[in-house]
């Protein structure tokens, strides 16, 4: 698969840190590109690349007002996310309880 045709997914999308922050201040409110990228110290193509990656992982929207194009969360597909980190907090909850019962008896 050429580098132009990748999708990305939410795992790939919110590996960086550039990104995460992105949906961190659209979380707030939809923006514009050029107040996102005030946000950073990078170039306004670097974060349209970033972006791409959060539309591509369908994390964010654009829509075209005008001239410029305003993107908005799509917190839907953080629900993969949420789910896959649920089972890993099941996971460490019962070591955690298995480890304070181990501590706990231990009649040595």
């Amino acid at each position: 698969m050429s580098s132009a045709a990748q999708k990305y997914d939410v795992f790939q999308a919110i590996a960086d840190p550039t990104r995460r922050e992105v949906l961190k201040l659209l979380s707030e409110k939809e923006l514009p590109i050029s107040e996102i990228t005030s946000h950073f110290p990078m170039s306004r193509t670097a974060i349209a690349k970033h972006l791409h990656v959060l539309s591509e992982a369908e994390l964010v929207t654009g829509r075209k007002v005008g001239r410029e194009k305003i993107y908005q969360l799509q917190p839907e597909s953080l629900k993969e996310l949420s789910e896959w980190l649920s089972y890993y907090e099941q996971f460490w909850n019962n070591k955690l309880s298995i480890l304070k019962y181990i501590v706990e008896n231990d009649k040595e």
